[in-house]
């Protein structure tokens, strides 16, 4: 803003004012008419006979001061300023103690804008006569002009002083304060003048600005829109408006204007950080995204433009662009902590949990208690199987604040550590299992680990309740039920037929079909097979053979379990319930081929075994081979309609519903319902019939 200087009056009227009068005795007579009638022309605007009785009235007194100092206060009216210059120097050579001199040609100096000349006059002034006080006015002014801000806001105060109610002093003070961004003060001071006088303020626009900036922005709005109302080409008052909405939460109104301002300047960028702000506000992100890109392309150094279209691009779980851009920024302000969480949150979302925990970590040596992080360094723990400190930091966590989902994790965090466990810390992971028990955990995962420990220690007792709990959660989850069969079935002491020598112990049947709800295998019907007789000696030795086949298969050892079962094959080699068991055991290596040929071994040699051709059937279903799937099913109920509580009318329906034949399937699924009684499993079967019908 240029300050429009007035030069003051003649010098003849400052020393008046002063109380120092002019010393006419040095003039001759001659002079002093000369000199009076040039006031008199001076005061007809005759400035033209002014200067030449002056100039005279000099001829004849040999250069009297107050001659030569209307006479360049004349020559000023006429902004010849040079001659005016000339002639107040020859005052000073005379005077060089005289204020007002310094004063006028300061003046001049200012109207001419040398600044840097106009500053040196005024301060000499002030030194000579620092009572003066209106020369701080002078000084700020010229101050303002070099840009020298703090100086000048320093001279307008001080004349404001003497003089408060000052307009012109107080408009530039409030537009010195808002050069140097002290809001506050700008405010103020644009507010005195406001409140003297509203009909003639003129400055809605800047002190518009400074309510703005702050946090006044209802009444920024206000006077930013009387801005633009004045003037509307006043496009700072448009952007300034903008960002007034935008604060507001008025982010159509916010948009227009924006688009007033771009449309007739569209190279604009340094709006476009606030105005791509605007638009991912407003869901824009694409227009958002080329608003970001062309203010990073116009200000590459500027970090906030790669942080804010990173932040768009995390909106849009683009993550790969979002990181790409976090860590640009994060290179030009490697000390900016938010931004590592932006990171860190990016990487995690990517399941990419190692980087995440680098940030996680580097983090929390800044703010080592920081809930937040701390609980996703330790989910991102929990995710790379990291379980000690994962539950260590959820303890952590859960002592600072008793949160549900903190809870959750924890449980889980014990129950997958505790499985991990089971076999060599069964005592370690009975204790995981129970606390997470306590947590509120209600899953059958837990009872089916407690119940694989206490089965590993022994405790059969708890064992079969924690299995039949697992179950009872958990009836889809044919895992749990395949394997209480199998714990079952090694419970049995094998019964040698007195005819045959065969052994009787029941099978273990793996009824893993899909992920779809399938049966839990119920006590078997016990079955004999027909064998050729065979000596003491031989069934006691495929009996030792079984027994140890069985032992291996509870402790996993599948390799050497199907050894010995193959082992007892040689002694008694026309045993269903042998070949079914190898059969289960290539089922669960999940080496399908071998354990469908084992199963259809088993039905050769007694086609009427029903376990044999539904673990026939299952099979084939998870080779995808619908229609063989079908047939075993089909032969199953053949044998037995009533088979485990109609499970082969729903492994059949299953079948049927995979190629698509819901009328068949629907079918064998009410067959299941008419032979179950399982509650739990009948109302599933049920929502699925309402889904194909």
């Amino acid at each position: 803003m240029k300050i429009k200087n007035k030069l003051l009056a003649t010098a003849l009227v400052s020393l008046l004012f002063c109380g120092i009068n002019p010393v006419f005795a040095q003039m001759s007579p001659e002079a002093s008419v000369l000199y009076q009638e040039a006031c008199s022309a001076e005061h007809q605007q005759d400035l033209k006979t002014a200067i030449s009785k002056l100039e005279k009235a000099i001829e004849v007194s040999g250069g009297d001061t107050m001659l030569y100092t209307k006479l360049a206060g004349i020559y000023s009216e006429i902004d010849e300023y040079d001659k005016a210059l000339e002639i107040y120097k020859k005052v000073i050579n005379i005077n060089p103690d005289d204020a007002f001199i310094y004063v006028s040609i300061g003046s001049i100096y200012e109207n001419q804008n040398k600044y840097k000349d106009a500053l040196e006059a005024y301060t000499k002034a002030a030194d000579i006569y620092p009572e003066y006080k209106y020369n701080f006015f002078n000084i700020a002014n010229v101050e303002y002009q070099l840009r020298d801000y703090k100086k000048a806001i320093e001279n307008y105060n001080a004349f404001l002083e003497t003089y408060p109610a000052h307009v012109d002093a107080r408009e530039n003070l409030a537009a010195s304060y808002l050069a140097i961004k002290d809001y506050k003060n700008s405010v103020t001071n644009y507010q005195k003048i406001y409140d003297k006088n509203p009909e003639s303020f003129k400055h809605h626009y800047e002190y518009g600005i400074s309510l703005l900036n702050t946090g006044e922005t209802e009444k920024a709005q206000q006077f930013l829109e009387k801005a633009i109302e004045i003037d509307p080409e006043n496009d700072a008052a448009h952007l300034g408006l903008a960002q007034a909405y935008q604060d507001l939460g008025k982010k159509e109104l916010s948009y227009e204007q924006y688009q007033v301002v771009l449309k007739k300047v569209p190279n604009l960028n340094t709006v476009r950080l606030d105005y791509a702000n605007l638009l991912a506000d407003m869901n824009k992100n694409t227009e958002a995204i080329e608003q970001y890109n062309m203010y990073i392309k116009a200000f590459p150094d500027d970090k906030r433009g790669y942080e804010n279209i990173a932040a768009v691009y995390k909106e849009l779980k683009n993550y790969d662009k979002a990181l790409e851009n976090y860590l640009i920024a994060f290179s030009k302000d490697k000390d900016n902590l938010d931004l590592k969480k932006d990171i860190a949150n990016c990487y995690h979302n990517k399941k990419d949990y190692e980087n995440a925990l680098k940030y996680y970590n580097e983090i929390l040596e800044v703010e080592p208690d920081n809930f937040n992080i701390k609980f996703n360094k330790a989910l991102a723990l929990h995710a790379l199987k990291g379980y000690d400190e994962a539950i260590e930091l959820y303890r952590e966590l859960l002592s600072v604040k008793n949160e549900k989902t903190i809870k959750e994790n924890l449980n889980n965090a014990l129950v997958s550590r505790g499985h991990e466990l089971v076999s060599d810390d069964t005592e370690t992971a009975i204790l995981y299992f129970k606390e997470a028990i306590k947590g509120g955990y209600s899953d059958g995962y837990v009872y089916y680990g407690l119940a694989k420990a206490y089965r590993i220690n022994g405790n059969n007792t708890k064992a079969s309740e924690n299995y039949e709990k697992a179950i009872s959660i958990n009836p889809d989850k044919t895992l749990y039920s395949a394997e209480y069969s199998d714990f079952i079935s090694s419970m049995y002491k094998p019964q040698v037929n007195v005819e045959t020598g065969s052994t009787g112990d029941l099978p273990s049947i793996n009824l893993s079909m899909s992920s779809e709800t399938t049966p839990a295998k119920t006590e078997e019907k016990e079955k004999v097979p027909t064998i050729e007789k065979v000596s003491d000696v031989a069934v006691n030795k495929s009996k030792d053979f079984i027994l140890q086949g069985d032992k291996d298969y509870k402790n996993n050892n599948y390799d050497s379990a199907i050894k010995n079962y193959q082992d007892a094959l040689q002694i008694v080699p026309n045993d269903e319930i042998t070949l079914l068991k190898i059969g289960n055991i290539y089922k669960i290596k999940e080496d399908n081929s071998k354990a469908i040929n084992f199963y259809q071994k088993a039905i050769i040699v007694n086609p009427d075994y029903t376990d044999g051709w539904f673990n026939l059937g299952l099979a084939y279903a998870n080779e995808n081979n619908l229609i063989e799937a079908q047939k075993s099913f089909e032969k199953v109920i053949d044998l037995d309609n009533d088979y485990n509580a109609g499970y082969a009318y729903y492994a059949l329906g299953m079948a049927f519903e995979h190629q698509g034949k819901k009328s068949d399937a629907v079918k064998n699924y009410k067959s299941f319902i008419k032979y179950n009684e399982d509650k739990n499993l009948i109302n599933t079967v049920q929502e699925k019939i309402k889904e194909l019908q």
